[in-house]
């Protein structure tokens, strides 16, 4: 047996590559093939043909494990290599990156406001003019004084909380702040420790609904879901994506979940969230859901202010 006639034959029960999954991975090989034959690249810094082939070979398996392979440069420009990166990888890079930049934000009276500025792109599915918003938002920290919330345009005044009223996710800053940063004990939180079918795709929701905002998560939870969320089996890899202002980015996603998460290809910077929706609709006498589209939310501003209005 040969052994390209072995290579096919291992694992060959796991589904392939997608076609543009191949197209891509073959066009970044390509590449840093012809760097090396043309010389582009310095001599010490050369990848050997042999080292790049086995190392796309690697690649390519991994895209077949819900992985992309993902050209870098380590600040050089001239010394491309490729690595092999899953959804996984991706939510735990997004974590560190998350730890690392920490918050330039004061510690919040009870007493004050997060004012919030966020960017919203609504594209339609079946293509047609694009929809954007920048929406506005001042939450009461304590959530004992009323808020303005701006959603797609729309103003929605929120009257202060009740004593013994429960949101989730908590809008308010000292429930967030009694929420566990450990991944583990998140995802439990979130229900992905259970066994029961559905509970997975429902911790990634929830874990989701945390992270869509204006909450203004204290430091680590952000970090802690991302990590929580990177223990979820299924998890899937979007490497050809781009945020509100055209950012190449990676995007992270569930099966049968309407909501995507896009960090920058390159830092893992946490740059927004897409999600699936649609517009209800009465036809002939029933609610249908049509008008199905693409919604990208990227926060822009946070800042701690004393009042509704204030800019910080």
């Amino acid at each position: 047996m040969d052994e390209l006639t072995t290579v096919r034959a291992w694992d060959a029960e796991r589904p392939g590559p997608s076609d543009e999954a191949r197209t891509a991975a073959r066009a970044r090989l390509e590449a840093a093939m012809a760097r090396e034959s043309d010389g582009a690249v310095p001599r010490a810094g050369r990848l050997s043909r042999r080292i790049v082939l086995r190392t796309a070979f690697a690649g390519l398996t991994a895209v077949a494990a819900g992985g992309a392979i993902v050209v870098l440069s380590d600040g050089d420009d001239h010394a491309p290599r490729l690595e092999a990166v899953s959804a996984a990888d991706v939510l735990r890079r997004a974590a560190d990156r998350s730890r690392a930049a920490g918050g330039d934000l004061p510690v919040p009276r009870d007493d004050q406001y997060f004012y919030t500025r966020t960017y919203t792109i609504r594209v339609p599915v079946k293509g047609g003019p694009p929809r954007t918003w920048t929406d506005e938002s001042w939450m009461s920290v304590d959530g004992s004084k009323p808020s303005l919330r701006q959603e797609n345009g729309k103003i929605h005044h929120d009257p202060p909380l009740g004593k013994h009223e429960m949101r989730w996710p908590p809008t308010v800053y000292s429930e967030l702040q009694k929420m566990p940063t450990d991944p583990d004990k998140l995802l439990a939180q979130f229900g992905g420790n259970e066994k029961a079918p559905g509970t997975d795709v429902m911790a990634f929701f929830e874990g989701c609904m945390l992270l869509k905002g204006p909450n203004v998560l204290p430091p680590g939870l952000q970090a802690g879901a991302f990590e929580a969320l990177s223990k979820l089996p299924h998890i899937r890899l979007d490497y050809h994506d781009s945020d509100v202002d055209g950012r190449e980015a990676v995007g992270v996603s569930y099966p049968k979940a309407s909501f995507t998460f896009l960090f920058d290809r390159r830092t893992y910077d946490y740059l927004g969230l897409r999600t699936v929706g649609s517009s209800p609709k009465k036809i002939n006498g029933e609610w249908k859901q049509v008008g199905y589209y693409y919604e990208t939310r990227t926060l822009k501003d946070i800042q701690v202010v004393d009042r509704i209005g204030q800019h910080g």
